[in-house]
């Protein structure tokens, strides 16, 4: 992968990229460790996944129709999948299979160990879904996926089409194959994550003005109650998101001005401790490396990564 000439790494530690907004973040920050970028040349990266019996990561190229791979020993890059049906959010489910958003198939799939394509959802109540976007795998196995209509708005991302249903969140059950909405109460549902205990849920409303992560208490692993706004975004536009294990929210950032480029950090009690600046929009993340403790930003055109003084909850 060709790498931009306009973006270098720090020359210097600790990385003035990685800055501290309450004395909170102190502790996960390593003052001896700095951004990386381990790709670039994509047109809008998304969905990143660890594989870490493989050592490797996956992401989306949702524009070019593909699914990356870079391999942790080597640090090459190479085409995963492509077509991807215009894949986007990733997660491994308990079975350590693939997991899969996609835009072009409205679908969420599952990727078998000998590499065939299982159909998960695509209907719900006999009309199909808008485009999947994002998804989180509960410890009972349960798939819960966002379903807003961003990839049916145009054909850069997907296939333009018009919406048979409202932008809900789901509850998948692979065992039973029953699917049921969650919450129909989200303006476009985006990324979404369970806090360590999976107590609470995590979803970020894209078309809330301002932008919103709401919070939710979850009920017996399947009901969703106590809605509300952990997080105002304000000129911000978060994305996708991830827990650590002391339950603090790593939200990929961006948009309206550079300044607000990269991943912004908050408490389980949603104040900003902690930010991570990039030259590129991130738009979604996760914890990976043998430890969990490097964390992957998906951002615009590009891939980077972090090592951190925490590990992604499991």
């Amino acid at each position: 992968m060709q790498q931009h000439s306009s973006w270098q790494p720090s020359p210097r530690y600790p990385d003035p990229a990685v800055q501290v907004l309450h004395p909170d973040f102190e502790r996960y920050r390593l003052v001896s460790a700095a951004v990386e970028r381990l790709a670039t040349g994509m047109r809008w990266a998304e969905g990143p996944v660890w594989f870490g019996d493989g050592r490797f990561l996956l992401w989306s190229d949702i524009p070019n129709d593909r699914v990356m791979r870079w391999d942790e020993e080597t640090g090459a890059v190479s085409v995963f999948r492509k077509p991807s049906n215009f894949a986007n959010g990733h997660a491994r489910d308990r079975q350590g299979r693939l997991l899969s958003c996609e835009h072009g198939g409205r679908r969420v799939t599952r990727t078998e160990y000998d590499g065939a394509i299982t159909v998960l959802v695509d209907r719900f109540e006999g009309k199909r879904l808008n485009s999947p976007n994002d998804l989180v795998v509960a410890s009972d196995g349960a798939v819960w996926f966002s379903d807003p209509a961003f990839g049916i708005s145009g054909d850069y991302e997907g296939h333009r089409a018009p919406a048979e249903l409202p932008t809900h969140l789901y509850r998948h059950d692979p065992t039973t194959g029953v699917t049921e909405v969650a919450c129909a109460d989200i303006a476009s549902p985006n990324g979404l994550a369970f806090s360590p205990d999976e107590k609470s849920l995590y979803v970020v409303e894209s078309r809330s003005k301002p932008r919103h992560i709401l919070a939710f208490d979850v009920e017996g692993g399947r009901r969703l109650t106590h809605k509300r706004v952990l997080i105002e975004a304000g000129p911000g536009t978060p994305d996708g998101l991830r827990c650590d294990e002391d339950g603090n929210l790593w939200c990929g950032w961006g948009m309206g001005s550079p300044e607000l480029d990269g991943v912004m950090v908050f408490s389980p009690q949603g104040q900003a401790i902690g930010r991570i600046q990039l030259p590129e929009r991130c738009a979604n993340l996760c914890f990976g490396g043998p430890r969990r403790n490097r964390l992957f930003m998906a951002a615009s055109q590009s891939v980077y990564a972090l090592y951190v003084n925490t590990r992604g909850a499991v």
